[in-house]
């Protein structure tokens, strides 16, 4: 068997190159005849090695690095009849896709191994146009805070990048008159933003899409009202806290297999896929169900895909809320 390492040394703290020799030993273990290629500057060079290697029959790509790189990869190989089973190497910044799928996200050697256990998942791949996504699709203002991000900021202070653009960003945030179709539905307004999950881990946080199941066959569909800048705050909070947002009446949260998004008037809403730009809508999104094979902890993944949210997560919702009261 024969398998691809395709890595991003520019991916976190730019530590991956250094370890590439030991997750090929942990690739050789597993089985496989292994073999690294480490991506470039050029436009889509993950994904073109990632398509060209399955074209040639290996039956493993391995992708490290960010949350890009991964989409980079399934996007290469997501639309052939044959494709390879997938494994990955979380080197990034948010890393939700490997956290969804219990893979340690701070050790990279220690992430290859989980290929050692033999556990495999089939997974659902979203399809957005003519482009592909395995964890979160978006799209209104606050979706756009992944764009505004320099990669040398993601690089040397990591998740405090976005929390910093964050708070730059949060004051202009403004609601977009949107038109959104679903399995049971319509939305036709004006919306914060719309979130499209694949799995409960989305921007670092395991609460947003609560009863969110991998491989099931639909998205969760997340639309956030249109909200001032005190609502969006308590909508985080409620996240933090257990994820109670979902029963706010500023929210609409359900399960769909499809999406058809579009603007009204002549509003621009750009498509955020898996934390990058993926063009403008109209825009329709299909759930490809079980249609990639990856490796997981699987004996690690709740029963139901339901997280609690950590300790620390719940202290900070409920100091929050706490806050808010005070005020009122």
């Amino acid at each position: 068997m024969r398998a691809r390492l395709i890595y991003n040394p520019t991916s976190g703290h730019e530590s991956l190159p250094n370890s590439v020799g030991d997750i090929l030993n942990v690739m050789e273990q597993a089985g496989y005849e292994a073999s690294a290629y480490r991506t470039t500057a050029a436009k889509k060079s993950a994904l073109k090695e990632a398509r060209r290697v399955a074209q040639e029959g290996f039956d493993l790509v391995v992708a490290a690095g960010g949350d890009g790189t991964i989409n980079e990869v399934v996007n290469g190989i997501a639309d052939l009849e044959e494709r390879p089973e997938l494994a990955i190497i979380p080197a990034g910044t948010t890393n939700d896709y490997a956290r969804a799928l219990k893979i340690p996200r701070d050790d990279v050697v220690e992430a290859a191994k989980v290929i050692l256990k033999k556990q495999k998942l089939d997974i659902d791949v979203g399809q957005a146009g003519d482009n592909y996504f395995i964890n979160i699709a978006g799209g209104g203002s606050m979706t756009e805070l992944t764009y505004e991000v320099p990669s040398a900021y993601k690089s040397i202070l990591g998740y405090l990048a976005y929390l910093v653009k964050g708070a730059e960003m949060l004051p202009r945030i403004s609601p977009i008159d949107m038109h959104i179709e679903y399995d049971e539905g319509i939305f036709d307004g004006k919306a914060t933003m719309f979130l499209i999950g694949l799995t409960n881990s989305i921007g670092g946080m395991e609460q947003i899409a609560p009863n969110s199941v991998i491989g099931d066959g639909t998205f969760s569909l997340i639309i956030v009202k249109e909200t001032n800048l005190r609502d969006l705050v308590h909508l985080i909070a409620l996240v933090l806290n257990g994820g109670r947002h979902v029963n706010n009446p500023k929210i609409i949260y359900t399960k769909t297999k499809e999406i058809t998004v579009k603007a009204n008037d002549d509003n621009r809403i750009m498509i955020n896929l898996d934390g990058e730009y993926g063009g403008d809508a109209p825009m329709k999104f299909t759930n490809l169900h079980n249609h990639l094979r990856i490796y997981a902890n699987v004996d690690s993944i709740p029963l139901k895909a339901l997280d609690t949210p950590t300790s620390e997560e719940k202290d900070v919702g409920e100091k929050i809320i706490e806050e808010e009261k005070k005020l009122d």
